[in-house]
């Protein structure tokens, strides 16, 4: 499989959805990738099975505030810079890169160093959707080390951290991005293809164009089986009672005409409640999409009387375990949503 000028618009718009109203806007992203794919070709996409199981393997991500990342567009060598020091730092060169993050961003950045590095990307990812912190990941849940790990800026600045566990990797990050200027590539949680086969989430570049080509002509009646229609309607309020808590009212539409339900929101969509119950909660990925384009809006681009459709999709697997909702589900958000858990089954 090839990712190709195309292919992109459907992928990004993808990537978007399991952003779940977070990591990062794709506008800029996804231009960036266009430039990097008409001036070197297309992107081929590997299955991790396709090389062999200690190839090395390059996590490909960028942290930071998102409207610095739509501000700071990075540099052409920057790719290069970052697969060379990580290659100095590790000893051996790396044969694919992965998304360190499928959601929002992060997916087309990804493309764009593959397209200037020339090497491939492995269908698969660490989160399977966007998440806030570097260490709600499931290589962290399979105890793979997240260190040595490679920051860089679009001038070439350098930092490696290492001997840092996942919490450590990302108290370190957010210092060191102060001195950057708020963002910064990242290369961490160094593995091999064997290792991506076992633990990362698998499909997720197909999954992320399957989710967009569905929702490229607006949100069909019935989106399954790329997600499931909560509920369509407008927003009917938002709260912002303390940063970066966010509650947004939709009031249903149509069919949905005499609903209303409220999104819990921080960085990222965090769970919809209808009549004080849990309708979706996270792990599992809430999107909110114009009903008219498909496009997926940021939980910061909301405003009164957009006419939405909540959509959910599923987590991937790792997230339904113990260790996986201690770190990526409600309670890690400050939430305490009794039944949540029977409400996402």
């Amino acid at each position: 499989m090839e990712l190709d000028a195309g292919l992109l618009p459907d992928f990004a718009r993808g990537c978007a959805v399991l952003g779940s109203g977070g990591g990062g806007s794709t506008a800029v992203t996804l231009a960036g990738a266009r430039q990097a794919v008409a001036e070197h070709g297309p992107v081929r996409v590997l299955r991790p099975a396709d090389l062999p199981a200690d190839a090395a393997v390059m996590t490909v991500g960028t942290v930071g505030s998102s409207p610095v990342m739509g501000e700071r567009l990075g540099g052409l060598g920057e790719a290069r810079r970052m697969v060379d020091r990580v290659t100095a730092v590790r000893g051996r060169a790396p044969v694919a890169l992965m998304s360190s993050e499928i959601g929002g961003s992060n997916g087309c950045v990804a493309v764009t160093w593959a397209a200037r590095v020339g090497l491939p990307l492995l269908d698969a990812d660490s989160m399977g959707r966007a998440f806030p912190r570097m260490d709600q990941n499931v290589l962290e849940l399979a105890a793979i080390p997240a260190t040595p790990a490679v920051l860089a800026d679009e001038r070439g600045r350098t930092v490696v951290v290492d001997h840092a566990d996942g919490p450590w990797l990302e108290r370190v990050v957010r210092g060191v991005l102060n001195a950057f200027g708020g963002q910064a590539a990242c290369a961490d949680y160094p593995l091999t293809a064997g290792q991506v086969a076992r633990h990362a989430v698998p499909g997720s570049i197909r999954r992320a164009l399957a989710v967009g080509a569905a929702l490229a002509d607006g949100v069909p009646e019935d989106p399954s089986p790329v997600a499931r229609r909560v509920v369509t309607g407008k927003i009917a309020a938002i709260e912002r009672p303390a940063d970066p808590a966010t509650g947004i009212l939709v009031e249903g539409l149509g069919r949905d005409a005499g609903r209303l339900l409220r999104i819990e929101a921080q960085t990222e969509f965090l769970a919809v409640l209808e009549d004080g119950r849990p309708v979706v909660v996270t792990p599992d990925i809430i999107a909110l999409v114009d009903t008219r384009t498909g496009e997926a809006l940021q939980v910061e681009a909301l405003r009164y009387g957009l006419r939405v459709s909540v959509l959910a999709l599923e987590c991937a697997p790792a997230w339904r375990t113990e260790a996986g909702l201690r770190l990526g589900g409600p309670a890690a958000f400050g939430l305490d949503l009794p039944g949540c858990t029977e409400a996402r089954r």
